[in-house]
């Protein structure tokens, strides 16, 4: 088959508009085109009112070697890359010790999903209740003010990404395709097709939590054991090799392979790791606020007269702006049509955090507007690889104080921010964010050098994006788990430095930002662990 890149077509292109652009690229009679089906499709919205959809398409022809050989010189056509997912290993008829995997997120789902596809029966452990239940806890912090610090927006099965705008693109490299294997099994799993070809695919809340229990199904027909409420609280280790895990009930599982995908918040486990000798590392992230607008001025400032074109939907944003005082701020993890959430997984600790369902329908838009920060910056707030959670802790537990010490978050409106005085009042925009916003001053919120620098931004983000300084937009505050604190960093054979059979995987262990890198780091580390044991066997 060929490939077909940068076919460029208007919005409101005829169905057979593409057929057409196909024809005419490859100079070929509508005989000669057997087939033609969408492999990718995005837009380029740089001119308001003339908005193009971008396609690449993958063509079957009755000449495809000639065509091939005729437009060699053609970066724009070529052969159709394969892009099936072919497994590593097979495990062995007797197998010594099941490996294990720790974490139910989009990394510890695909470790486990891949490991029993191979067939070998992994034990997958997570702290937190099966998704249903955990929906429940979540709730009760959302509704009732009653945070559960096992079972909340953090922890429990379908990990973080759970609740969230269930965003399924990245930027990382992936030479061998693994994002497409991703893809497939969510596909498999109940997630809608089109997110196997539009450029910027989601899901939403609610249709991940039955693909989680999709794909929970999947791997126990497999001979996978899922173990919900079932804490590591240590890991055993003898002459700098993995031996097994001890649950906080006491019961202790050996194993020689111990995935470790706990997330970004697994403060508790760092610290275990830490106290065990792992080697592990700060690394930078960013802390900041979250701002909500009325979706519809982002989406008219976005398409201009085409807003609300149903393949465009909701639109969304990226912004960044390097300020005076050599930080860098930029919008993280934007909602089109989503709400603010608590995501506190601490008792006295407030942390924000956008979700939106599949269909964006929500009024307002949400996104982080963020901070970069770096090691240098936690030294105020302790020594060591964790002292970015003493940074994190130190502000979570501030917005918790401002927000009136009942999990509700402290806000201000975007023009009262800029003009560095307080808000009394909400306006035009009614904040999102249960179980409520306190209105107030949020320049004690952050460190002062991230609420200059915010400051600076707002304005700036007007000029790209008009509107987005707007008086009425509110800020809701913290937003501090961007991405892990930590680096608990891993060979080429993705094993601990110093820790045999550990092998650290996801964002957690600083290796992926976001669903669909983390799933294909699961895979990355699954595959690993299937050698080793391969290998060894």
């Amino acid at each position: 088959m060929l490939r077909l890149t940068e076919i460029k077509l208007p919005l409101a292109h005829a169905e057979p508009a593409l057929h057409e652009a196909v024809l005419a690229r490859l100079g070929i009679a509508a005989q000669e085109l057997l087939t033609c089906s969408v492999a990718k499709r995005s837009y380029d919205a740089r001119k308001r009112g003339a908005i193009v959809l971008i396609y690449i398409v993958d063509v079957e022809t009755t000449r495809d070697a000639e065509l091939l050989a005729h437009f060699h010189d053609d970066s724009r056509i070529g052969p159709t890359p394969d892009t099936n997912y072919r497994f590593v290993a097979q495990a062995p008829a007797a197998l010594p010790l099941r490996p294990i995997v720790i974490g139910t997120g989009p990394c510890g789902l695909f470790a486990g999903l891949i490991l029993a596809q191979m067939g070998f029966r992994p034990i997958i452990l997570d702290r937190g209740k099966a998704v249903r239940e955990r929906t429940v806890d979540t709730f009760g912090l959302w509704r009732k003010n009653i945070l559960n610090p096992e079972s909340n927006v953090q922890f429990g099965e379908g990990g973080a990404g759970t609740f969230s705008d269930g965003k399924l693109y990245s930027q990382i490299r992936d030479p061998k395709h693994h994002g497409r294997k991703v893809l497939g099994e969510f596909v498999k799993a109940g997630a809608p097709e089109e997110i196997l070809y539009v450029s910027k695919p989601h899901i939403g809340t609610f249709r991940l939590v039955s693909m989680v229990e999709s794909m929970r199904a999947t791997m126990e027909a497999l001979g996978a054991e899922i173990r919900f409420s079932s804490r590591v609280d240590d890991i055993v280790i003898e002459s700098g090799q993995v031996r097994g895990v001890t649950l906080a009930s006491g019961e202790h599982l050996p194993a020689d392979h111990v995935v470790l995908a706990v997330g970004h918040s697994a403060r508790d486990t760092f610290e275990m790791l830490h106290r065990r000798g792992v080697y592990l590392e700060a690394k930078p992230f960013s802390i900041g606020f979250r701002i909500e607008h009325p979706q519809s001025l982002i989406d008219q400032a976005r398409f201009g007269p085409q807003a609300g074109h149903p393949i465009l939907g909701a639109a969304d944003y990226k912004l960044v702006h390097h300020c005076r005082n050599g930080r860098s701020v930029y919008s993280f993890c934007m909602c089109p049509g989503g709400t603010v959430v608590a995501a506190a997984s601490e008792p006295g600790r407030v942390v924000t955090n956008g979700m939106s369902q599949y269909s964006r329908n929500e009024r307002n838009a949400n996104a982080a507007i963020v901070v970069g920060i770096t090691p240098d910056d936690y030294a105020a707030y302790g020594d060591g690889p964790l002292a970015g959670i003493a940074l994190q802790r130190h502000w979570e537990s501030k917005a918790f104080e401002l927000g009136g010490g009942n999990y509700e978050a402290p806000g201000q409106l975007v023009g009262d921010f800029i003009a560095q005085q307080p808000s009394k009042e909400f306006a035009s925009v009614s904040p999102s964010y249960t179980p409520g916003v306190r209105l107030g001053d949020l320049g004690d919120a952050l460190p002062t050098y991230a609420i200059d620098a915010i400051r600076e931004a707002l304005p700036a983000f007007d000029r790209q994006l008009r509107g987005f300084a707007m008086q009425d937009a509110i800020l809701t505050g913290v937003e501090t788990r961007t991405s892990s604190p930590v680096r608990i960093k891993r060979g080429d054979d993705c094993q601990s430095l110093n820790t045999r059979g550990l092998y650290p995987a996801g964002e957690g262990a600083g290796y992926a930002g976001g669903i669909l890198s983390a799933g294909v780091d699961g895979i990355k580390v699954a595959e690993a662990v299937a050698l080793s044991i391969v290998g060894a066997s």
